[in-house]
C-alpha cells in the first residue's frame, strides 16, 4: 500500500461526506401533515424495539435544521446524503401530495446549497407509507407505481439542486429483516413474501431510474447496497459452498440483476418455490444503467456451514458495540471483488461506514471515541487501497452525522461523530468530529 499520507492518496474531485436517515434523525412524527409510516407503527409493536423507545422527537432535526445545517458545514465535507420521509410528501403514499412536506427539504436543500455542500437524497430509507403497507405495501406490485409517482414529484420540485438522488437505501434490509425475519418493520416472517418484496424494490429502482431520466434527471442516480465481503469459517468445502450460497442471497441477488440482467441461478434453485414472480421485461427494466452504486459497509460476514454464528468477540478480535467485527480489508476485499465481476459497474461510493462504539463522556463533556478514529482510519485507508489497484471510486461518507435511532437497537447504540444528549438535544462533535475535519482540510491543502 501506498505510504503517502491518507489525505493524498484521495484526487481533489472525491466526495467527502456524512450521512443520515429521515426516521432516524428528523422526529415531528406527524407534523405539516406528515403521515404515518411502517416505522411509527412498527415501534408500537411490544418489544420490537430494545428499549421501547420510537422515532417521534428522535434528534429533533426538523425543528433544529439550521444548527445541524451549521455542524455539517464546520466538519469540512463537501457532500451531505440525506433521505427524504416518503410519508411527509405523501401522507398515505397515494393519493395528494403534501407541499408542506417538501418546503422542509427545500430549506433542507437549499441550506446546502447555500454552505457550498452537495446533497445525495435518498427516496426510500425504509419509512414507507404505512398507507401503502395497509395496501400489501411492497409485496404489491401496485407500490412499484406509487414509488415512480413519488419520485418524479420530489424531482420536480428537488431535482435541480441535487448531487445524487439513491432510489433505494438497502433493499436487503427491508426484504430480508423486515419480511423475513421479521426484525425491522413492517415485521413480516415469510420467505416468500421477503422473495417477492425484494423484486419489486429492485423493479422501482429501474423503472425510477428511468422515468427520472425521462423527466430530465440532472442529478447522478443510483441505488444504495448494503453489501459484506463473505469469507468461509474454514478451509472445509462445505463452509466454502455455504459462503457461496450466502453471498448468492445477499450482494449477488441484488448486484446480479442490477448488473447481469439475472438473478443467481443457486439462489433462485434454493429459493425453490419461494422464487419471486417475475414478468416480461422485468429484468430489462431493473438492469437499467446508472450514474453510480452506493455501497454501505461494516464488517465482514464469516459462513459457515452448520449456521452456526462466527463468534469474533468470543475470538478476541476487536468488534463494536453491534458486536460486529472490526476488519477493514473486507472493505478493500469487497470493492476489489465488485470491481471484478461487473464489468458494467459504474463508479461506486461507499455511502455509509461507521461504527457504534461505547462512548465516554469526559467531565469536560468530551467524547475522545479513539476506537471509532481507528474504525475510520482504517476504512478509509481500505478504499485507498482499493483505488490503488484500479477500482473506480467517487466518494466516502460517515456513518452518521449524529448518534440517533438505531431502529431495533432504540438509542443505545450510539454511530454519530457528533454526540446528542437526548434530554436536551444539545449536540457536541466528537474527537472523531475533529479527526474527520483535519483529515479534509489537510486533503484540501
Amino acid at each position: 500500500m501506498s505510504q503517502a499520507p491518507l489525505h493524498r492518496q484521495f484526487p481533489p474531485d472525491f466526495v467527502w461526506g456524512v450521512a443520515t436517515s429521515s426516521f432516524q434523525i428528523e422526529g415531528a412524527a406527524f407534523e405539516d401533515g406528515k403521515g404515518e409510516s411502517i416505522w411509527d407503527r412498527f415501534c408500537k409493536q411490544p418489544g420490537a424495539i430494545a428499549d421501547a423507545s420510537n422515532g417521534e422527537v428522535a434528534c429533533d432535526h426538523f425543528h433544529r435544521l439550521e444548527q445541524d445545517l451549521d455542524l455539517i458545514a464546520s466538519l469540512g465535507v463537501n457532500a451531505y446524503r440525506f433521505s427524504i420521509a416518503w410519508p411527509r410528501v405523501q401522507a398515505l403514499g397515494h393519493g395528494e401530495f403534501n407541499p408542506k412536506g417538501l418546503d422542509f427539504y427545500e430549506r433542507l436543500v437549499d441550506g446546502l446549497k447555500k454552505r457550498g455542500i452537495q446533497a445525495w437524497a435518498t427516496l426510500n430509507h425504509w419509512d414507507l407509507p404505512q398507507g401503502l403497507q395497509d395496501r400489501g405495501g411492497w409485496n404489491d406490485r401496485d407500490t412499484v407505481h406509487r414509488f415512480v409517482d413519488y419520485a418524479r414529484h420530489v424531482q420536480a420540485r428537488l431535482g435541480d439542486r441535487l448531487a445524487g438522488i439513491t432510489t433505494h437505501n438497502e433493499p436487503w434490509v427491508v426484504a430480508t429483516l423486515g419480511h423475513d425475519k421479521g426484525i425491522f418493520a413492517p415485521g413480516i416472517k415469510s420467505r416468500k413474501v421477503a422473495a417477492q418484496v425484494s423484486h419489486h424494490l429492485l423493479l422501482s429502482h429501474g423503472l425510477g431510474v428511468q422515468a427520472l431520466r425521462a423527466d430530465g434527471a440532472k442529478a447522478q442516480l443510483g441505488i444504495v447496497l448494503n453489501l459484506s465481503s463473505t469469507v468461509p469459517a474454514t478451509a472445509m468445502p462445505a463452509d466454502i459452498a455455504a459462503a457461496k450460497l450466502a453471498d448468492s442471497h445477499s450482494r449477488r441477488w441484488y448486484a446480479d440483476p442490477l448488473f447481469k440482467g439475472h438473478y443467481p441461478d443457486d439462489a433462485l434453485a434454493d429459493l425453490g418455490a419461494d422464487a419471486p414472480v417475475v414478468q416480461p421485461g422485468d429484468m430489462a427494466n431493473i438492469a437499467v444503467p446508472m450514474d453510480y452504486l452506493g455501497i454501505n459497509f461494516y464488517t465482514r460476514s464469516v459462513i459457515s456451514a452448520s449456521g452456526e454464528d462466527w463468534n469474533a468477540k468470543g475470538r478476541g478480535l476487536a468488534v463494536s458495540d453491534m458486536d460486529w467485527e472490526v476488519y477493514p480489508q473486507g472493505l478493500t476485499d469487497l470493492l476489489v471483488q465488485m470491481h471484478h465481476d461487473y464489468a458494467k459497474l459504474p463508479p461506486m461510493f461507499v455511502t455509509e461506514n461507521g461504527g457504534a462504539f461505547p462512548d465516554k463522556i469526559a467531565n469536560n463533556g468530551r467524547v475522545q471515541d479513539d476506537d471509532r478514529i481507528g474504525y475510520l482510519k482504517g476504512h478509509i485507508a481500505a478504499v485507498a487501497s482499493a483505488m490503488q489497484q484500479g477500482v473506480n471510486m467517487g466518494g466516502y461518507m460517515v456513518w452518521s452525522l449524529l448518534d440517533n435511532f438505531e431502529w431495533a437497537s432504540g438509542y443505545a447504540k450510539r454511530f454519530g461523530i457528533v454526540h446528542v444528549d437526548y434530554h436536551t438535544q444539545a449536540r457536541t462533535p466528537k474527537a472523531s468530529a475533529d479527526w474527520y475535519r483535519q483529515l479534509l482540510e489537510d486533503w484540501r491543502g
